[in-house]
C-alpha cells in the first residue's frame, strides 16, 4: 500500500486511490444510526467535500448550511467539522483560502474534484438526505422551535460545566424537561 506524507504535519494516509475501497469497507448500513450519529465514517467528509465544489465556503457556513439542509434537526458540532476539513485539506481534497481576520474558506481542489467524481453517486444520495425537507419526514421544524430547543441544549450545557448536579437541581431539572416532554407530545 502506497502512503503518502503531507508536508511535515507528521501524519501519513493511505494513498487517495485506495481511498474509495477503504470507505466502503469501513461503511455502516444507513438503516440503523450506530452511536446515534447521522453520519457513517466517511459520510460527512464527502457531504462537506460536495457542498465546497457547490462553492467555497468557511466552516461555519458549511455547519449552518447543514443545519438547515436538516431543517434544524441536525447540527455538527465544529469539534466534528473543522476536524473533517482539516483532514480533507491534509488529503489534497480541499485547499485552504486564508481571508481576513484569520478566518479560513475550504474549496474544493482538483484532487477533490475527482475523488468527487469517483463516489458521485454516494454524493449525490448524501446531499438527498440533507436536501430540503429536512430529516424531520417532511418538514422544516419551525424556527422558534429550533431556537428553543438550542437554547435549551446551551443552558444545560452552561449548567453543567459549574460542576456536578446534587440530588435537588438534578430531580429539578428532570421534572422541567419532563413537563416540556408532555407539552410536546400533547401538541
Amino acid at each position: 500500500m502506497k502512503h503518502r506524507h503531507m508536508g511535515g504535519r507528521g501524519r501519513h494516509f493511505t494513498n487517495p486511490d485506495n481511498l474509495s475501497e477503504h470507505h466502503h469497507r469501513h461503511r455502516h448500513h444507513h438503516g440503523g444510526r450506530r452511536g446515534g450519529r447521522l453520519f457513517d465514517y466517511g459520510d460527512l467528509r464527502l457531504l462537506l467535500l460536495a457542498m465546497i465544489a457547490e462553492r467555497p465556503r468557511h466552516g461555519y457556513e458549511l455547519i449552518k448550511a447543514i443545519e438547515e439542509r436538516f431543517g434544524g434537526g441536525y447540527t455538527p458540532s465544529p469539534g466534528v467539522i473543522y476536524p473533517t476539513l482539516s483532514w480533507l485539506d491534509d488529503m489534497g481534497y480541499a485547499a485552504i483560502e486564508a481571508e481576513e481576520a484569520g478566518r479560513k474558506r475550504y474549496r474544493i481542489t482538483t484532487e477533490g474534484e475527482a475523488f468527487l467524481v469517483a463516489n458521485r453517486a454516494e454524493a449525490d444520495e448524501l446531499l438527498s438526505r440533507a436536501g430540503s425537507e429536512g430529516a424531520t419526514g417532511g418538514g422544516r421544524v419551525p424556527a422558534p422551535v429550533v431556537r428553543a430547543m438550542e437554547n435549551l441544549k446551551l443552558a444545560m450545557r452552561l449548567r453543567l460545566r459549574q460542576g456536578p448536579l446534587d440530588q435537588a437541581a438534578a430531580e429539578s431539572i428532570a421534572t422541567a424537561l419532563d413537563a416540556a416532554a408532555q407539552t410536546v407530545e400533547r401538541s
